[in-house]
């Protein structure tokens, strides 16, 4: 006689998995607003054809910075127990994190606004604007990696002992300034062509 497995229900979602969808949600419907009400708000220089730095992507690459402060700034807090700052800098690396990719997302419609009909499948602002939002792409990814560090921090589940996930977040958020930089290198390198 065959034997039959029970099948166990689906549990409910835990509610830190609930906290995160919501926290998700607000955290990118702010960057959305903030994107938004740039695009409205500031005039974009637009000159078709040519490569032009949007002036957003200064400021993202100074907020890229300071996330990587402080992420690495909660790796050291947490390896020496210091708990509120550690949070706090958890808290001001997503508020920083939110922020870039608001103004990402304006640089992003400043780099399309250049570019010509004729050439949106070649030339460099094609190019550049792919790469930048490829980029913005794994930042999403990235911000959501941080906003589920920071719940956990919030729900004291990292110390001394245990912060393995801070320290993958920073490495990540190192690792995507680094390819900032290249696509800033090519930014130099666009607009030194002819």
């Amino acid at each position: 006689m065959p034997q039959f497995q029970t099948v166990q229900p689906i549990a409910a979602p835990s509610g830190l998995a609930l906290r995160f969808i919501f926290v998700s949600a607000a955290v990118y419907c702010v960057a959305g607003v903030l994107a938004l009400a740039l695009i409205q708000f500031v005039p974009s220089t637009a000159v078709p054809g040519q490569v032009v730095f949007p002036k957003a992507f200064w400021f993202t690459s100074l907020l890229l910075a300071l996330n990587s402060f402080l992420l690495q700034q909660s790796v050291h807090c947490v390896r020496r127990e210091r708990q509120q700052k550690f949070r706090r800098s958890l808290i001001g690396a997503l508020a920083a994190g939110a922020v870039f990719v608001a103004f990402q997302s304006y640089g992003i419609k400043c780099l399309v606004d250049n570019q010509l009909p004729d050439e949106t499948q070649t030339g460099a602002n094609a190019f550049i604007a792919i790469m930048v939002a490829l980029h913005v792409m794994h930042l999403s990814l990235a911000l959501m990696f941080l906003i589920w560090v920071t719940l956990s921090a919030l729900a004291d589940r990292y110390d001394h002992e245990y912060f393995w996930g801070v320290r993958v977040c920073a490495w990540f958020w190192h690792g995507l300034g680094i390819v900032w930089m290249c696509i800033l290198m090519i930014f130099v390198i666009a607009t030194e062509m002819p």
